[in-house]
């Protein structure tokens, strides 16, 4: 759990990615209290700024800094094994991005009428495919080496994979994200995290919608929950008739499959709390 501000002094600075991870582990390494907060925090404090400058920004920082002292915790960086782990889960990522690319225009080139350039076009766009497909294979398995290295890492990367629908992208991203489960306190903040927690959209008597998810959050992670959740549908009987019973209930296909999601990441978190393996539970007719 992360220690709350009691010094007057501390920093203040936006995660940008590699840039502030360096300053983080700097300031760890000569024992600085600091507190890394997410840029759109900051943004959204300050409402209509015009102009930017970095002179601007430093003051924004230190203001947001100074007004939310109470309420800031302080920051840690992330293991050296998670933070390697980061940087091949973003490059593999970009990959498949190149790789779907290509396959959709090697769709678009065959679909034209057939010709030496276009049979040309198709055979380098195909290579080019089958070249990213090795280095996304290549980048999985150096993942899953650096997965196995790291024990408490390699731990709850088994448990995970215990539960159905998940694999190896998707529990090496939770682990990435959650920081091997030290940075929530519980599934529902990191629901909230992923896009996924459903939020009340009421305003007195007059407005009264059903609960909804909110636009931000984090879309890899959202995407990833969602193509796990298909998958749980189907090969999971427990989820499959929870599912079943959304739908009956009224609920629509997407906001079940919600459900589900939120289903995975409350079974994720059980998991790795327990240290034990996700066992489907077996259910007898007399």
């Amino acid at each position: 759990m992360q220690a709350y501000l009691d010094k007057q002094t501390f920093f203040c600075f936006e995660n940008t990615g590699h840039y502030s991870t360096n300053l983080s582990i700097y300031l760890s390494e000569n024992n600085i209290d600091y507190v890394e907060e997410t840029p759109l925090a900051i943004k959204r404090s300050v409402g209509i700024v015009r102009g930017k400058t970095d002179r601007l920004d430093s003051a924004i920082i230190a203001r947001y800094a100074w007004l939310h002292r109470d309420e800031l915790s302080l920051s840690s960086p992330k293991a050296q094994s998670v933070q390697e782990q980061g940087r091949l889960l973003s490059y593999r990522e970009q990959l498949v991005r190149d790789r779907t690319g290509k396959m959709n225009s090697l769709k678009e080139i065959q679909s034209l009428l057939s010709s030496p350039s276009t049979d040309s076009c198709c055979k380098i766009i195909k290579k080019n495919i089958h070249y990213l497909t090795k280095q996304i294979e290549a980048l999985e398995e150096r993942i899953n080496e650096l997965v196995k290295g790291d024990e408490s890492l390699d731990k709850n990367h088994k448990l995970l994979t215990t539960l159905k629908g998940v694999g190896l992208i998707l529990s090496c991203q939770m682990l990435y994200h959650t920081n091997n489960f030290k940075r929530f306190e519980s599934w529902r903040q990191f629901s909230s995290y992923c896009g996924v927690a459903p939020f009340e959209h009421s305003s007195g008597t007059s407005i009264k919608r059903k609960n909804r998810i909110h636009s931000i959050g984090d879309r890899k992670m959202k995407t990833l929950l969602t193509l796990a959740s298909v998958s749980a549908v189907q090969c999971d009987k427990e989820l499959k008739q929870y599912y079943k019973k959304k739908l009956a209930e009224g609920k629509s296909r997407m906001v079940a499959l919600n459900n589900v999601r939120n289903k995975l990441l409350s079974r994720a978190f059980v998991v790795v709390k327990r240290g034990t393996p996700y066992v489907e539970m077996q259910r007898f007719v007399a």
